[in-house]
C-alpha cells in the first residue's frame, strides 16, 4: 500500500505541475504580467503551501526542530536539487535585470532569517517583521512586473487558465502529503533525529511541488517561471511560512541551526546570486555542478 501511494503521488506531482505552468504562463499574458512575476507570486507562493502546512502543524505539535528545519533544508533544496535537475534539463538563460530585485529579497530574506537564528526563540514579534517583509516584495513584484511584462504574447481563455492553475496546486500539494506522509514514518522507525528529518525528508518531500513544476517549465521553455518558482518560493518560505507560524506560537531555535545549516543556506544562495547575474542566468553545466552539491549536502547530513 505505501508504494502504491508513493506511485500515486508522484503522478500527481507531474500531472500538477503540468497543470500549473500552463494555466499560470496564460494569467501572466492576460493581466499583462510578467513571467517571472507569476512564477515569484502564483506558482512560487502556491508550491510553497506544503511548506507552511507542515512547519505550522510541526510548531503546534511541538515539533520546532521540523517547523525550521523544513524552510531552511527547502531552500537549499529548491536551489540545489530543483534548479539543478531543471538547469540540466534545459539552460536557464534570464536578462539580470529581471532578477537582481528577486535575488535581494531573497538574499536579505536569508540573512534576516539567520539573524533571528541566532537567539533562543522566533517570537511573534519577529514573526511580524518577517510578514512585513513579505508585503514589501510583494509591493516591488507587482509594480515592476507590469513593467517586465511581454504586451504582445497571445492569451488563452482565462476560465480555463485559471482551471489548470488552481486544480494543478491542488493536485500538487495532495501528492506531495501522500509522499511526505509515509516517508517520515519510514525515517521515525529508524530513529533518525527530527532535526535531520526536517532538513531532508521533509523539506525534499514539501519541496516536490516545486521540482515538478520547475521541471516542467524548463520542459516547456518557460525559463522565467522555473527561476521565478524557486526564488519567489525561498522568500515565501521566510517571510510567510516562518512569520505565520510564528505569529501563531513562538518558535524554539536549536542551536545546530545557525551553526550548521544556515550556513550553507546563506552560501547557496549568494552563489545563486553571483552565477546568475554574472551569467545572465544558468547554463546546463551549472545544474550538474548543483546536483553534484546537493548529493554532497545530503552525504554530510548522512
Amino acid at each position: 500500500m505505501t508504494y502504491l501511494l508513493f506511485s500515486l503521488g508522484l503522478v500527481m506531482l507531474f500531472v500538477g505541475g503540468e497543470g500549473l505552468v500552463r494555466g499560470a504562463s496564460s494569467v501572466a499574458r492576460h493581466f499583462n504580467f510578467s513571467p517571472m512575476l507569476i512564477g515569484l507570486t502564483i506558482v512560487g507562493f502556491g508550491t510553497s503551501a506544503p511548506e507552511l502546512l507542515v512547519s505550522v502543524q510541526a510548531a503546534l505539535a511541538g515539533q520546532p526542530g521540523i517547523a525550521i528545519g523544513n524552510v531552511v533544508g527547502s531552500n537549499i533544496a529548491n536551489i540545489l536539487l530543483i534548479l539543478g535537475v531543471s538547469t540540466a534539463i534545459a539552460p536557464l538563460f534570464i536578462p539580470a535585470r529581471r532578477l537582481w530585485r528577486d535575488l535581494a529579497f531573497m538574499l536579505a530574506a536569508t540573512a534576516i532569517f539567520w539573524a533571528m537564528l541566532s537567539g533562543s526563540e522566533i517570537t511573534r514579534l519577529y514573526g511580524a517583521i518577517l510578514v512585513l517583509g513579505l508585503l514589501a516584495f510583494l509591493a516591488v513584484a507587482f509594480l515592476y512586473g507590469k513593467i517586465d511584462a511581454d504586451e504582445d504574447a497571445p492569451v488563452e481563455n482565462q476560465l480555463l487558465a485559471w482551471g489548470f492553475t488552481l486544480g494543478g496546486l491542488v493536485v500538487l500539494v495532495i501528492g506531495a502529503r501522500l509522499l511526505v506522509d509515509n516517508a517520515v514514518i519510514i525515517a521515525k522507525t529508524f530513529g533518525v533525529p527530527e532535526a535531520v528529518i526536517g532538513l531532508t525528508i521533509v523539506a525534499v518531500g514539501t519541496s516536490l511541488p516545486e521540482l515538478a513544476t520547475s521541471v516542467i517549465a524548463a520542459l516547456r521553455r518557460q525559463t522565467e517561471i522555473a527561476v521565478g518558482n524557486v526564488i519567489g518560493s525561498n522568500i515565501f518560505n521566510i517571510f510567510s511560512i516562518i512569520g505565520i507560524t510564528a505569529l501563531i506560537t513562538p518558535i524554539p531555535v536549536d542551536p545546530r541551526f545557525a551553526v550548521i545549516d544556515m550556513p550553507v543556506a546563506t552560501a547557496v544562495a549568494v552563489g545563486l546570486a553571483v552565477a546568475a547575474i554574472l551569467l545572465n542566468g544558468l547554463p546546463r553545466i551549472a545544474g550538474v555542478i548543483l546536483l553534484a552539491l546537493y548529493g554532497g549536502y545530503l552525504w554530510a547530513m548522512a
